[in-house]
């Protein structure tokens, strides 16, 4: 990959990083009400997947879905006013953490009810198929969901129907707080399950952002070609326990040492580093956009009350229909 490139991923990485920490610093503060499930550590794959995905592309997400937005094109001041609840956010505070959205660069949301998005996948690309744009689709889910029985309808109809669409399953070997590996009788549960549809299933160590970019593109040109969908299982790990309610204890201690020294940043920087790149630059630039989108959500204005019934329908409108 030429450095340029390279460097470009590890700067939205590292943008995804320092936003989310924000984000926790900010929950801890009490400006972040609810929760919050941070995706420290999935870097590269929302960012490797972006980088091989054309701008007019759709993608769905799930809860844990903050390096989504902003691999897609969302600005860490837009996710950190929503998450604030302020009238700047992604949604105008009408989303919080858990359901980012901007459809305007394809980031058609991420959804709180595990394995819903992916029949919502199968339905965007089936209308780009009807349109002929050579628009993808692609679902990104935990390997949770991949005992919901969504996620094999989406496959299957997929499959029949020949679909642009691309599964990408962020496995970090836990479904919440149960290990996947406790409750399902495969070892890799996305990629194993993926030749009953008739669908190649691959795997691929998604932490390293090169190794994803590669192999989305590739899937994508393929289901771009006519060939079918394709499903893509992501090794990966978070950093934090499932939301910010949870400590994680549940994880054993060598476990966790051995994904921390596998970050997907510290991969990056290796093989920039390799090819006499430095990311001081970057990481500095980083920090100040971070800093300055912290600052500008705190000063944002809260939500106008006459537009808490807007957006219920395509044309802004709340009245109820039949």
């Amino acid at each position: 990959m030429d450095p340029g490139e390279l460097l470009a991923l590890y700067a939205r990485m590292a943008l995804i990083r320092r936003t989310e920490k924000a984000a926790q610093d900010l929950f801890l503060s009490g400006l972040v009400k609810g929760t919050t499930h941070l995706a420290a550590g999935h870097e590269a794959i929302a960012v490797g997947a972006s980088a091989a995905l054309r701008p007019d592309d759709y993608v769905f997400a799930t809860y844990r879905g903050h390096h989504h937005a902003l691999a897609r094109g969302a600005t860490p001041e837009e996710c950190l006013a929503e998450l604030m609840s302020r009238a700047t956010g992604l949604c105008r505070a009408k989303g919080g953490s858990m359901h980012l959205t901007k459809a305007s660069v394809g980031m058609l949301g991420s959804y709180a009810i595990v394995g819903a998005h992916l029949p919502m996948a199968v339905g965007a690309s089936w209308s780009a198929r009807l349109r002929g744009t050579e628009q993808l689709a692609v679902a990104f889910f935990g390997d949770g969901a991949t005992n919901i029985g969504a996620f094999h309808e989406a496959l299957n109809l997929a499959a029949v129907w020949k679909l642009p669409v691309l599964f990408v399953c962020e496995n970090n070997l836990y479904m919440e707080y149960t290990p996947i590996a406790d409750v399902t009788a495969v070892p890799r549960p996305a990629a194993d399950r993926a030749p009953a549809y008739g669908i190649d299933g691959e795997v691929v160590d998604g932490n390293d952002v090169v190794l994803v970019r590669r192999a989305v593109a590739r899937l994508a040109d393929r289901a771009r070609a006519g060939d079918g969908p394709g499903l893509l299982e992501a090794r990966t790990y978070r950093h934090y326990g499932h939301s910010r309610a949870d400590p994680a204890t549940y994880r054993p201690a060598d476990e966790v040492e051995h994904w921390l020294k596998h970050d997907p940043l510290d991969l990056a920087r290796a093989r920039l580093a390799a090819l006499g790149e430095s990311t001081l630059d970057v990481d500095a630039r980083v920090e100040r956009t971070v800093t300055e989108a912290v600052e500008a959500a705190r000063n944002a204005p809260g939500p106008d009350p006459a537009e808490a019934l807007t957006d219920v329908w395509a044309d802004g409108g709340a009245v109820w229909r039949t």
